[in-house]
Protein backbone atom coordinates (compact mmCIF):
# COMPACT_ATOMS: atom_id res chain seq x y z
CA UNK A 1 0.00 0.00 0.00
CA UNK A 2 0.94 3.69 -0.91
CA UNK A 3 2.77 4.92 2.01
CA UNK A 4 0.87 8.39 2.00
CA UNK A 5 -2.33 6.34 2.70
CA UNK A 6 -1.05 4.29 5.57
CA UNK A 7 -2.74 4.48 8.58
CA UNK A 8 -5.57 7.16 7.67
CA UNK A 9 -7.88 6.16 10.02
CA UNK A 10 -7.42 7.39 13.60
CA UNK A 11 -9.52 7.02 16.98
CA UNK A 12 -12.98 8.31 15.27
CA UNK A 13 -12.41 7.90 11.48
CA UNK A 14 -10.58 10.50 8.79
CA UNK A 15 -9.82 13.56 10.14
CA UNK A 16 -7.56 16.36 9.05
CA UNK A 17 -7.80 20.22 8.41
CA UNK A 18 -10.12 21.07 5.36
CA UNK A 19 -8.82 21.33 2.15
CA UNK A 20 -5.27 20.10 3.41
CA UNK A 21 -3.88 16.61 3.94
CA UNK A 22 -6.13 13.89 4.04
CA UNK A 23 -9.47 16.02 3.55
CA UNK A 24 -9.13 17.08 0.47
CA UNK A 25 -12.08 16.60 -2.08
CA UNK A 26 -9.91 14.36 -4.15
CA UNK A 27 -8.87 12.00 -1.53
CA UNK A 28 -12.72 11.77 0.44
CA UNK A 29 -13.89 10.82 -3.44
CA UNK A 30 -11.44 8.24 -3.05
CA UNK A 31 -12.35 7.27 0.07
CA UNK A 32 -16.05 6.98 -0.58
CA UNK A 33 -15.64 4.73 -3.70
CA UNK A 34 -13.17 2.21 -1.34
CA UNK A 35 -15.99 2.33 0.90
CA UNK A 36 -18.94 1.52 -2.01
CA UNK A 37 -16.25 -1.19 -2.91
CA UNK A 38 -15.60 -2.48 0.73
CA UNK A 39 -19.69 -2.94 0.86
CA UNK A 40 -19.99 -4.16 -2.30
CA UNK A 41 -17.49 -6.91 -2.13
CA UNK A 42 -19.41 -8.51 1.14
CA UNK A 43 -22.28 -8.78 -0.68
CA UNK A 44 -23.88 -5.22 -1.44
CA UNK A 45 -23.89 -4.92 -5.13
CA UNK A 46 -25.73 -1.87 -5.04
CA UNK A 47 -25.20 -0.14 -1.55
CA UNK A 48 -27.19 2.84 0.23
CA UNK A 49 -25.51 4.80 2.42
CA UNK A 50 -26.83 7.93 4.47
CA UNK A 51 -24.92 11.16 5.07
CA UNK A 52 -24.88 13.86 7.89
CA UNK A 53 -22.80 16.52 7.92
CA UNK A 54 -22.06 19.67 10.96
CA UNK A 55 -22.11 23.01 10.26
CA UNK A 56 -18.44 23.84 9.10
CA UNK A 57 -18.16 25.95 5.83
CA UNK A 58 -16.17 22.33 4.35
CA UNK A 59 -18.96 20.03 4.76
CA UNK A 60 -20.13 21.42 1.57
CA UNK A 61 -17.09 21.08 -0.28
CA UNK A 62 -16.30 17.58 1.18
CA UNK A 63 -20.08 16.33 0.93
CA UNK A 64 -19.66 17.00 -3.24
CA UNK A 65 -16.74 14.90 -2.91
CA UNK A 66 -18.38 11.96 -0.52
CA UNK A 67 -21.29 11.98 -2.93
CA UNK A 68 -19.54 11.55 -5.99
CA UNK A 69 -17.33 9.26 -4.40
CA UNK A 70 -20.29 7.05 -3.31
CA UNK A 71 -22.11 7.48 -7.27
CA UNK A 72 -19.55 6.28 -9.19
CA UNK A 73 -19.09 3.37 -7.55
CA UNK A 74 -22.33 2.47 -8.42
CA UNK A 75 -23.63 3.77 -4.55
CA UNK A 76 -27.02 5.60 -3.84
CA UNK A 77 -27.18 8.57 -1.52
CA UNK A 78 -29.52 9.81 1.13
CA UNK A 79 -28.60 12.81 1.80
CA UNK A 80 -29.82 14.19 5.64
CA UNK A 81 -28.25 17.59 5.83
CA UNK A 82 -26.95 19.01 8.82
CA UNK A 83 -27.56 16.08 11.37
CA UNK A 84 -25.83 15.18 14.51
CA UNK A 85 -23.51 11.56 14.26
CA UNK A 86 -26.11 9.79 16.24
CA UNK A 87 -28.97 10.87 14.38
CA UNK A 88 -27.13 9.61 10.97
CA UNK A 89 -26.61 6.34 12.80
CA UNK A 90 -30.42 6.40 13.60
CA UNK A 91 -31.02 6.90 10.11
CA UNK A 92 -29.02 4.38 8.81
CA UNK A 93 -31.41 2.10 11.00
CA UNK A 94 -34.40 3.75 10.36
CA UNK A 95 -33.84 3.63 6.65
CA UNK A 96 -32.73 0.33 6.29
CA UNK A 97 -29.60 1.48 4.49
CA UNK A 98 -26.30 -0.40 3.82
CA UNK A 99 -24.21 2.16 6.00
CA UNK A 100 -23.21 5.82 6.54
CA UNK A 101 -21.08 8.76 6.38
CA UNK A 102 -20.75 11.78 8.56
CA UNK A 103 -18.62 14.48 7.68
CA UNK A 104 -17.48 16.62 10.91
CA UNK A 105 -14.59 16.92 13.17
CA UNK A 106 -16.73 17.29 16.48
CA UNK A 107 -15.24 18.95 19.26
CA UNK A 108 -12.25 20.14 16.66
CA UNK A 109 -11.99 23.83 15.64
CA UNK A 110 -13.48 24.92 12.35
CA UNK A 111 -10.82 24.39 9.90
CA UNK A 112 -10.56 20.46 10.87
CA UNK A 113 -12.88 18.18 9.06
CA UNK A 114 -13.80 14.72 9.11
CA UNK A 115 -15.12 11.12 8.11
CA UNK A 116 -16.65 9.17 10.43
CA UNK A 117 -18.04 5.91 8.59
CA UNK A 118 -21.46 3.46 10.07
CA UNK A 119 -22.54 -0.25 8.96
CA UNK A 120 -26.31 -0.92 8.18
CA UNK A 121 -26.36 -1.43 12.17
CA UNK A 122 -25.21 2.44 12.66
CA UNK A 123 -22.49 0.95 14.37
CA UNK A 124 -18.89 2.93 13.47
CA UNK A 125 -16.49 0.48 11.68
CA UNK A 126 -14.06 -1.81 13.38
CA UNK A 127 -10.28 -1.37 12.95
CA UNK A 128 -10.44 -4.42 10.58
CA UNK A 129 -12.85 -2.71 8.74
CA UNK A 130 -11.10 0.38 8.07
CA UNK A 131 -7.98 -1.19 7.67
CA UNK A 132 -9.64 -3.36 4.86
CA UNK A 133 -11.40 0.18 3.28
CA UNK A 134 -7.28 2.00 3.68
CA UNK A 135 -6.35 -1.42 1.15
CA UNK A 136 -8.76 -0.79 -1.20
CA UNK A 137 -7.05 2.90 -1.53
CA UNK A 138 -3.87 0.85 -2.52
CA UNK A 139 -5.58 -1.16 -5.00
CA UNK A 140 -6.24 -1.16 -8.96
CA UNK A 141 -9.85 -2.63 -8.43
CA UNK A 142 -10.73 0.65 -6.77
CA UNK A 143 -9.87 2.68 -10.65
CA UNK A 144 -11.20 -0.16 -12.71
CA UNK A 145 -14.77 -0.38 -10.72
CA UNK A 146 -16.51 1.62 -12.72
CA UNK A 147 -20.38 1.35 -13.55
CA UNK A 148 -22.05 2.82 -16.21
CA UNK A 149 -25.75 3.42 -17.65
CA UNK A 150 -28.35 2.31 -14.56
CA UNK A 151 -25.44 1.00 -12.20
CA UNK A 152 -24.29 4.44 -11.86
CA UNK A 153 -25.95 6.04 -8.23
CA UNK A 154 -28.34 8.41 -7.52
CA UNK A 155 -29.02 11.19 -4.47
CA UNK A 156 -32.08 11.97 -3.19
CA UNK A 157 -32.88 14.01 0.20
CA UNK A 158 -33.82 12.52 2.98
CA UNK A 159 -36.39 14.95 3.72
CA UNK A 160 -37.59 14.62 7.48
CA UNK A 161 -35.18 12.93 8.50
CA UNK A 162 -34.44 15.26 11.35
CA UNK A 163 -37.93 15.34 12.41
CA UNK A 164 -38.22 11.59 12.90
CA UNK A 165 -35.12 11.69 14.67
CA UNK A 166 -36.77 13.89 17.03
CA UNK A 167 -39.47 12.19 17.60
CA UNK A 168 -37.74 9.08 18.10
CA UNK A 169 -35.74 11.07 20.83
CA UNK A 170 -38.92 11.82 22.63
CA UNK A 171 -40.04 8.28 22.31
CA UNK A 172 -37.66 7.88 25.01
CA UNK A 173 -38.52 10.75 27.16
CA UNK A 174 -42.39 10.65 27.91
CA UNK A 175 -42.60 10.57 31.15
CA UNK A 176 -39.94 13.26 31.43
CA UNK A 177 -41.54 16.84 32.35
CA UNK A 178 -38.47 19.85 33.25
CA UNK A 179 -41.51 22.38 34.06
CA UNK A 180 -39.84 22.69 37.67
CA UNK A 181 -35.97 24.20 36.06
CA UNK A 182 -34.54 27.00 34.07
CA UNK A 183 -31.93 25.40 32.52
CA UNK A 184 -29.30 26.57 29.79
CA UNK A 185 -28.52 24.52 26.89
CA UNK A 186 -25.48 25.10 24.69
CA UNK A 187 -25.41 23.66 20.90
CA UNK A 188 -21.58 24.78 20.29
CA UNK A 189 -22.34 26.30 17.39
CA UNK A 190 -22.73 22.25 15.75
CA UNK A 191 -25.35 20.10 14.49
CA UNK A 192 -27.53 20.05 17.60
CA UNK A 193 -28.63 23.43 17.35
CA UNK A 194 -32.39 22.13 15.92
CA UNK A 195 -32.94 19.00 17.29
CA UNK A 196 -31.83 20.05 20.70
CA UNK A 197 -34.55 23.48 20.46
CA UNK A 198 -37.42 20.72 19.12
CA UNK A 199 -37.02 18.31 22.01
CA UNK A 200 -36.17 20.12 24.95
CA UNK A 201 -38.99 22.54 23.94
CA UNK A 202 -41.47 19.97 24.23
CA UNK A 203 -40.32 19.38 27.55
CA UNK A 204 -41.72 22.01 28.41
CA UNK A 205 -39.20 23.94 30.91
CA UNK A 206 -39.60 26.97 33.07
CA UNK A 207 -37.72 28.59 31.05
CA UNK A 208 -34.85 27.69 28.39
CA UNK A 209 -31.69 29.96 27.62
CA UNK A 210 -29.90 28.77 24.16
CA UNK A 211 -25.84 29.47 23.53
CA UNK A 212 -24.21 28.48 20.79
CA UNK A 213 -26.86 28.35 18.16
CA UNK A 214 -26.19 30.67 15.87
CA UNK A 215 -23.76 28.57 13.12
CA UNK A 216 -21.70 30.54 10.09
CA UNK A 217 -20.09 28.26 9.22
CA UNK A 218 -16.59 28.85 10.87
CA UNK A 219 -17.69 29.24 14.49
CA UNK A 220 -18.25 25.70 15.83
CA UNK A 221 -17.06 25.11 19.03
CA UNK A 222 -15.52 28.26 18.89
CA UNK A 223 -15.98 29.94 22.99
CA UNK A 224 -19.03 27.38 23.38
CA UNK A 225 -19.81 23.70 23.70
CA UNK A 226 -18.06 21.32 26.21
CA UNK A 227 -14.56 22.61 24.78
CA UNK A 228 -15.57 25.78 26.14
CA UNK A 229 -17.48 25.07 29.04
CA UNK A 230 -16.75 28.01 30.79
CA UNK A 231 -19.20 29.86 29.26
CA UNK A 232 -22.34 27.51 29.98
CA UNK A 233 -21.12 27.91 33.99
CA UNK A 234 -21.31 31.60 33.23
CA UNK A 235 -24.49 31.44 31.30
CA UNK A 236 -25.90 29.12 34.83
CA UNK A 237 -24.29 31.56 37.38
CA UNK A 238 -25.91 34.95 35.26
CA UNK A 239 -29.24 33.80 34.92
CA UNK A 240 -29.22 31.98 37.92
CA UNK A 241 -30.07 28.77 35.95
CA UNK A 242 -31.13 25.04 37.85
CA UNK A 243 -28.82 23.43 35.10
CA UNK A 244 -26.54 23.80 31.77
CA UNK A 245 -26.34 21.03 29.21
CA UNK A 246 -23.56 21.62 26.68
CA UNK A 247 -22.64 19.87 23.45
CA UNK A 248 -20.08 19.86 20.96
CA UNK A 249 -19.57 20.18 17.32
CA UNK A 250 -21.31 17.05 16.59
CA UNK A 251 -23.68 16.26 19.22
CA UNK A 252 -22.23 12.96 20.23
CA UNK A 253 -20.78 14.70 23.51
CA UNK A 254 -22.41 16.11 26.36
CA UNK A 255 -21.81 17.50 29.84
CA UNK A 256 -24.28 19.34 32.58
CA UNK A 257 -23.15 22.05 34.95
CA UNK A 258 -24.88 22.45 38.17
CA UNK A 259 -26.59 25.57 39.76
CA UNK A 260 -23.08 25.85 41.78
CA UNK A 261 -21.31 26.09 38.32
CA UNK A 262 -19.52 22.86 38.47
CA UNK A 263 -19.31 20.68 35.76
CA UNK A 264 -20.99 17.30 35.97
CA UNK A 265 -18.63 15.30 33.42
CA UNK A 266 -19.13 11.94 31.77
CA UNK A 267 -18.10 9.82 35.19
CA UNK A 268 -20.54 11.45 36.73
CA UNK A 269 -23.28 11.11 34.66
CA UNK A 270 -22.36 7.15 34.08
CA UNK A 271 -22.38 6.62 37.80
CA UNK A 272 -26.05 7.82 38.02
CA UNK A 273 -27.13 6.16 34.87
CA UNK A 274 -25.59 3.04 36.68
CA UNK A 275 -27.55 2.96 38.99
CA UNK A 276 -30.74 4.05 37.37
CA UNK A 277 -30.17 1.03 35.19
CA UNK A 278 -29.25 -1.13 38.12
CA UNK A 279 -32.40 -0.20 39.73
CA UNK A 280 -34.58 -1.53 36.19
CA UNK A 281 -32.69 -4.10 35.74
CA UNK A 282 -31.68 -3.02 32.70
CA UNK A 283 -27.21 -2.94 33.43
CA UNK A 284 -26.50 -5.97 31.48
CA UNK A 285 -22.96 -7.49 32.56
CA UNK A 286 -21.65 -4.11 33.66
CA UNK A 287 -20.85 -1.24 32.65
CA UNK A 288 -17.38 -0.06 30.45
CA UNK A 289 -15.39 2.72 30.93
CA UNK A 290 -12.44 4.32 29.44
CA UNK A 291 -8.88 4.68 30.67
CA UNK A 292 -9.42 8.23 31.35
CA UNK A 293 -12.26 8.12 33.60
CA UNK A 294 -11.44 8.86 37.28
CA UNK A 295 -10.81 6.37 39.94
CA UNK A 296 -13.70 7.32 41.93
CA UNK A 297 -15.98 6.32 39.13
CA UNK A 298 -14.35 2.58 39.50
CA UNK A 299 -14.95 2.67 43.77
CA UNK A 300 -18.68 3.73 43.04
CA UNK A 301 -19.58 1.12 41.20
CA UNK A 302 -17.92 -1.36 42.75
CA UNK A 303 -19.93 -0.20 46.09
CA UNK A 304 -22.65 -0.85 44.02
CA UNK A 305 -21.85 -4.51 43.03
CA UNK A 306 -21.31 -3.24 39.46
CA UNK A 307 -19.09 -4.89 37.14
CA UNK A 308 -16.60 -2.39 35.18
CA UNK A 309 -14.64 -3.18 32.43
CA UNK A 310 -11.39 -0.49 30.90
CA UNK A 311 -11.19 0.26 27.28
CA UNK A 312 -8.75 1.96 25.12
CA UNK A 313 -10.53 5.81 24.72
CA UNK A 314 -12.74 6.42 21.43
CA UNK A 315 -16.23 5.55 22.33
CA UNK A 316 -15.96 2.63 19.07
CA UNK A 317 -13.75 0.84 21.34
CA UNK A 318 -16.62 1.50 24.31
CA UNK A 319 -18.95 -0.11 21.98
CA UNK A 320 -17.02 -2.91 21.23
CA UNK A 321 -16.37 -3.96 24.68
CA UNK A 322 -19.79 -3.69 25.68
CA UNK A 323 -20.67 -6.41 22.72
CA UNK A 324 -18.28 -8.45 24.56
CA UNK A 325 -19.08 -8.50 27.82
CA UNK A 326 -22.76 -7.93 27.33
CA UNK A 327 -22.56 -4.76 29.05
CA UNK A 328 -25.26 -1.86 27.99
CA UNK A 329 -23.40 0.94 29.56
CA UNK A 330 -20.57 2.72 28.56
CA UNK A 331 -18.69 5.83 28.13
CA UNK A 332 -15.65 8.14 28.54
CA UNK A 333 -15.52 10.85 31.38
CA UNK A 334 -15.59 13.55 28.09
CA UNK A 335 -19.22 12.55 27.88
CA UNK A 336 -19.65 10.41 24.67
CA UNK A 337 -22.23 7.84 26.65
CA UNK A 338 -23.79 4.61 24.76
CA UNK A 339 -26.80 3.82 26.51
CA UNK A 340 -27.07 0.27 24.59
CA UNK A 341 -30.97 -0.35 25.03
CA UNK A 342 -31.08 3.08 23.12
CA UNK A 343 -28.31 4.02 20.84
CA UNK A 344 -25.17 2.61 19.16
CA UNK A 345 -22.83 5.62 19.48
CA UNK A 346 -22.64 8.60 21.90
CA UNK A 347 -25.27 10.50 21.59
CA UNK A 348 -25.73 13.81 23.77
CA UNK A 349 -29.32 14.38 23.07
CA UNK A 350 -30.04 10.71 24.03
CA UNK A 351 -27.92 10.92 27.34
CA UNK A 352 -29.43 14.08 28.54
CA UNK A 353 -32.84 12.67 28.32
CA UNK A 354 -32.15 9.83 29.97
CA UNK A 355 -29.62 11.47 32.96
CA UNK A 356 -32.54 13.84 33.68
CA UNK A 357 -34.92 11.28 33.86
CA UNK A 358 -32.47 8.66 35.78
CA UNK A 359 -32.39 11.80 38.42
CA UNK A 360 -36.16 11.89 38.86
CA UNK A 361 -36.37 8.60 39.40
CA UNK A 362 -33.96 8.06 42.28
CA UNK A 363 -35.03 11.71 43.05
CA UNK A 364 -31.21 12.83 43.41
CA UNK A 365 -30.15 16.43 43.22
CA UNK A 366 -28.66 17.57 40.36
CA UNK A 367 -26.75 20.17 42.39
CA UNK A 368 -25.31 17.76 45.41
CA UNK A 369 -23.80 14.95 42.88
CA UNK A 370 -20.15 16.84 42.47
CA UNK A 371 -20.40 16.50 46.42
CA UNK A 372 -21.53 12.95 46.67
CA UNK A 373 -18.82 11.24 44.04
CA UNK A 374 -15.78 13.35 45.26
CA UNK A 375 -13.08 12.36 42.71
CA UNK A 376 -9.81 11.94 42.71
CA UNK A 377 -8.10 15.03 41.92
CA UNK A 378 -7.01 14.99 38.12
CA UNK A 379 -5.13 17.05 35.87
CA UNK A 380 -4.87 16.54 32.32
CA UNK A 381 -2.37 18.13 29.74
CA UNK A 382 -2.19 17.91 26.08
CA UNK A 383 1.41 18.70 25.30
CA UNK A 384 1.83 19.11 21.16
CA UNK A 385 4.29 16.85 19.41
CA UNK A 386 5.58 15.88 15.92
CA UNK A 387 5.96 12.24 16.50
CA UNK A 388 3.64 10.65 18.93
CA UNK A 389 4.56 7.21 19.10
CA UNK A 390 8.63 7.78 18.85
CA UNK A 391 8.44 10.37 21.99
CA UNK A 392 6.36 7.95 23.91
CA UNK A 393 8.79 4.69 22.97
CA UNK A 394 11.65 6.71 24.12
CA UNK A 395 13.91 5.20 26.57
CA UNK A 396 14.87 8.84 28.02
CA UNK A 397 10.45 9.22 28.50
CA UNK A 398 10.12 5.60 29.67
CA UNK A 399 12.34 6.35 32.42
CA UNK A 400 11.20 9.74 33.52
CA UNK A 401 7.51 8.05 33.82
CA UNK A 402 8.40 5.14 36.23
CA UNK A 403 10.14 8.05 37.64
CA UNK A 404 6.98 9.48 38.53
CA UNK A 405 4.71 5.95 38.99
CA UNK A 406 7.18 5.92 41.85
CA UNK A 407 6.33 8.61 43.75
CA UNK A 408 2.65 8.65 43.28
CA UNK A 409 2.70 4.64 44.26
CA UNK A 410 -0.26 3.60 46.26
CA UNK A 411 -2.05 7.35 45.89
CA UNK A 412 -3.13 7.33 41.94
CA UNK A 413 -2.15 6.93 38.54
CA UNK A 414 -0.57 8.11 35.69
CA UNK A 415 -2.22 7.80 32.05
CA UNK A 416 -0.23 8.80 28.79
CA UNK A 417 -1.65 8.24 25.76
CA UNK A 418 -1.00 9.32 21.82
CA UNK A 419 -4.16 11.25 20.70
CA UNK A 420 -6.41 10.02 17.71
CA UNK A 421 -7.30 12.82 16.46
CA UNK A 422 -4.22 15.53 16.65
CA UNK A 423 -0.79 16.14 16.78
CA UNK A 424 -0.77 15.84 20.72
CA UNK A 425 0.17 13.72 23.72
CA UNK A 426 -2.40 13.44 26.17
CA UNK A 427 -0.93 13.28 30.02
CA UNK A 428 -3.56 12.63 32.59
CA UNK A 429 -2.32 12.28 36.47
CA UNK A 430 -4.97 11.96 39.21
CA UNK A 431 -3.62 11.31 43.15
CA UNK A 432 -4.73 12.08 46.47
CA UNK A 433 -2.20 14.13 48.33
CA UNK A 434 -0.13 14.96 45.58
CA UNK A 435 1.61 18.05 43.87
CA UNK A 436 -0.33 17.14 40.55
CA UNK A 437 1.26 20.34 38.67
CA UNK A 438 5.21 19.43 39.11
CA UNK A 439 4.73 16.26 38.21
CA UNK A 440 2.71 16.43 34.80
CA UNK A 441 5.18 19.57 33.64
CA UNK A 442 8.11 17.27 34.40
CA UNK A 443 6.48 15.03 32.16
CA UNK A 444 5.35 17.68 29.41
CA UNK A 445 8.79 18.96 29.63
CA UNK A 446 10.72 16.16 29.00
CA UNK A 447 8.33 14.88 26.26
CA UNK A 448 9.06 17.87 24.21
CA UNK A 449 12.44 18.18 25.21
CA UNK A 450 12.63 14.68 23.56
CA UNK A 451 10.37 15.58 20.58
CA UNK A 452 12.65 18.77 19.79
CA UNK A 453 15.46 16.40 19.98
CA UNK A 454 13.96 13.57 17.35
CA UNK A 455 13.00 16.44 15.07
CA UNK A 456 17.28 17.89 15.00
CA UNK A 457 17.99 14.35 14.29
CA UNK A 458 15.85 14.11 11.43
CA UNK A 459 16.96 17.56 10.23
Amino acid sequence: MDKKIRCLFGTDGVRDVANKGVMIPEMVLRLARAYALFLAERGVPRPKIAIGTDTRLSCQMLQCALEAGFMSAGADVMLLGVMPTAGVSFAVRHYNATGGAVISASHNPAEYNGIKFFDRNGVKLSDDDEASIEEYLGDSMLDEWRPTGASIGRARDAFGAMEVYVKHMLSKAVALSLSEYKIVIDCANGAMIEPARLVFSALNPKDMVFLGDEPNGININEGVGVMCIDTARDAVMRECADFAVAFDGDGDRVLFVDRKGRVIDGDVIIWVLAKWLKKRGKLGGGVVITMMSNMALEEHLKEEGITVYRCPVGDRYVYETMQRSDSMLGGEQSGHIIVKEHVQTGDGLCTSLMFLQACKELNLDIGELVDEFSPYPQMLKNVKVSNKEKALSHPDFLRSLRECEDIIKGKGRIFVRPSGTEPMVRILLEAKGVDLKSIVEKLASDIQRIDEELKNKVV
